[in-house]
């Protein structure tokens, strides 16, 4: 059997985010779905896995449904494919982010950089004036990444304030592209390069999963497989699983 499998975020205020805990969790386990999905004032964001027409009766609940309201008008999405279920269970935990940072002055409901689609990402990071930054922690890095990218070398999200504090400079570094693994990091990360001076700031619009699904092998310019958080481990060009963990982690962080 194949499963579907969904990664999804959207920053949008969600004041109640304690009271959706509950019937979120009622909603995904009464339609089989596994993995973890994170909820805080800022928004939702994580992973979910099941029967393919399970798992899209679940998406349309909560882009159209009364659970959310309308509030997950601009659900960003990727679906990909397992061999097997990539999660043993099934989470859905609150948090102060749905993505850690720790700086309020990042708001990606305020400001993000510029998104690039990703038939257009090639030839942005070409430019020599571009500083091409990999927004993901060292173990993710090693895994693959872009070739000629930058690697702030930080063990989780959270150090990458230190890393732009101690590596980058507005007046010198004046335009940067960055990637992640599915947009989210990039939305905080950019956020926060605009919040501290920095103008004029690209970042990949659905991450390294969209770039990989949209972009033919030959065309690619990343190396490597991407680092995902469940029990495949990583995908390949076209989303293709290169193999299983030992226990499903959680989403970005």
């Amino acid at each position: 059997m194949t499963y579907a499998v969904a990664a999804l975020y959207q920053f949008g205020a969600l004041p109640d985010f304690r009271e959706l805990r509950e019937p979120l969790r009622e909603l995904c386990a009464a339609h089989g779905l596994k993995g973890t999905l994170l909820l805080a004032h800022e928004g939702i964001n994580g992973t979910i896995a099941g029967e393919a027409a399970a798992l899209h009766a679940v998406i349309d609940q909560l882009q159209h449904g009364p659970l959310f309201c309308g509030r997950l008008d601009n659900l960003e999405l990727k679906f990909s494919s397992a061999r097997a279920m990539p999660f043993q269970r099934l989470k859905i935990r609150l948090k102060k982010e749905i993505v850690t940072l720790g700086d309020p002055a990042a708001d990606p409901t305020k400001q993000v950089g510029a998104y690039v689609d990703p038939a257009d990402w090639n030839m942005l990071i070409a430019a020599p004036d571009v500083v091409v930054l990999d927004t993901r922690n060292r173990f993710e890095v090693a895994m693959g990444t872009f070739s000629g990218a930058v690697d702030p070398e930080i063990d989780s999200f959270g150090q990458f304030k230190d890393f732009v504090a101690r590596k980058l400079d507005p007046a010198r570094d004046r335009k940067i592209a960055m990637f992640c693994t599915g947009g989210i990091r990039c939305e905080k990360a950019s956020s926060y390069l605009l919040a501290h001076g920095f103008t004029e700031v690209y970042h990949l619009k659905g991450g390294i999963l969209k770039y990989l699904e949209a972009t033919p092998q030959a065309d690619s310019q990343w190396r490597g497989e991407c680092f995902v958080f469940d029990e495949r481990v990583a995908l390949s060009h076209g989303l293709e699983e290169h193999g299983l963990a030992e226990r499903a982690k959680e989403p970005q962080s």
